[in-house]
């Protein structure tokens, strides 16, 4: 049986320090780092995203970052097999995959190996379904999915949309339910060994005055200008729903003042954090530092590292 490869990850919300963290491992250890973020694929979209300068960077190589032009489309699938080869490629070469991101679903899928498959769609099915959706609603059309997939029936509510649709729209075109869809996703092993490394703080409140004074500072460096120049040219609706923009949109078409923009920038912002925190939690492997209960969040996270990897 082969060994499984090494691979370390840093997640977590914004602005808790991932970035930071995740350099000063990957010089400790020899690595290099693989953005897990799903914006900051994109080019040109550098101060919303809060892309890491060169400064920043350490002379350490970053991969998956500011390689694609924001008309494109990227899907997790798309995401899982380019961080596959740069993971591989980073080992090859006798280095250390550091993954840092806070985007759970690439986070989770690349970790834990998730098989993709291409799904197949019919418009006018998914009409009918949105339609059905509209008049009978959710509860409705949760019981007729118990009849064929009640494990996924039960994992859902009514007002779940989009996911109650899927479902039923995968089990209509493939005669495969949703739940037996993602039990063979994960039927492949991984070929890694993940240690992952979760920064969070005990009190909440300081992670939202270190995303307020992040805020503070992209309007500094320029985020007005960066926000004007995408909603004047032709940009994919993805990149353009990037929190930072769609937030300051209605200060550049005179509909409020910068301060209330920003204000609202800056609560959307710790409501994403929320819920990358929620989305981390369920994950029992992740092991937690808090960084507001800790004297250094490296020291803690190689004294982890240390206990787990015996090195």
């Amino acid at each position: 049986m082969n060994e499984k490869k090494r691979i370390l990850a840093v997640v977590g919300p914004t602005a808790s320090g991932k970035t930071a963290l995740s350099v000063e491992l990957a010089l400790k250890y020899n690595g290099e780092v693989i953005s897990a973020d799903s914006m900051q694929i994109y080019k040109g979209m550098s101060i919303a995203t809060a892309k890491p300068d060169s400064e920043e960077m350490k002379g350490v190589p970053h991969h998956l970052m500011d390689f694609l032009d924001p008309k494109e489309s990227f899907s997790v699938s798309d995401y899982t097999v380019l961080a596959n080869k740069a993971a591989e490629d980073i080992i090859s070469r006798g280095r250390l995959p550091v993954l840092c991101g806070g985007t759970g679903l690439y986070v989770r899928s690349f970790l834990e190996n998730i098989q993709f498959t291409e799904e197949k769609s019919d418009p006018q099915l998914r009409r009918e379904l949105n339609e059905r959706y509209v008049n009978e609603g959710g509860e409705r059309l949760i019981e007729e999915l118990k009849g064929f997939d009640p494990e996924t029936a039960s994992r859902l509510l009514p007002s779940q949309s989009k996911r109650i649709i899927r479902a039923i729209e995968i089990y209509r075109l493939s005669g495969i339910t949703m739940s037996e869809a993602i039990r063979r996703s994960r039927a492949v092993p991984s070929p890694f060994d993940p240690l992952v490394l979760g920064i969070t703080f005990a009190d909440r409140q300081k992670l939202y005055d270190r995303i307020d004074m992040r805020v503070d500072k992209m309007l500094e460096q320029g985020l007005i200008g960066e926000t004007k120049r995408f909603y004047e040219s032709d940009i994919g609706s993805t990149a353009c729903a990037a929190i930072g923009y769609k937030e300051l949109k209605p200060y550049l078409y005179g509909e409020k003042t910068l301060d209330e923009a920003a204000d609202h920038l800056k609560q959307e912002t710790r409501r994403y954090a929320k819920r990358q925190l929620t989305w981390f939690r369920k994950d029992a492997y992740v092991n937690w530092i808090e960084a507001d209960r800790t004297d250094s969040v490296l020291d803690e996270a190689v004294r982890i590292i240390s206990e787990k990897w015996k090195i």
